[in-house]
């Protein structure tokens, strides 16, 4: 299930995608970073979930996985904001 990356996305990755803040509340899109080992399952890869707080340098995401919710501990670098529009 592995892809390439981007040719202009190898490399370096940017020390602010690993100290990004985010607050409580946020909506994240879980996205794994190739070049980094992942240490969730593969199966939420791609989904959608709120920041609940931090622990560590990693922040506790809550995702629904069929009909329950579910916490998982993940850190910055495979999370990315999501705008929300209201």
């Amino acid at each position: 299930m592995g892809r390439k990356k981007n040719i202009r996305e190898r490399g370096k990755i940017k020390f602010s995608e690993y100290f990004k803040e985010l607050e409580a509340g946020d909506r994240v899109a879980v996205v794994r970073e190739q070049s980094v080992v992942a240490s969730f399952p593969q199966r939420i890869q791609g989904r959608t979930g709120i920041v609940e707080g931090k622990r560590g340098s990693s922040y506790i995401v809550k995702l629904k996985e069929l009909n329950k919710e579910k916490t998982f501990i993940i850190p910055a670098i495979h999370l990315k904001k999501i705008k929300v529009s209201e």
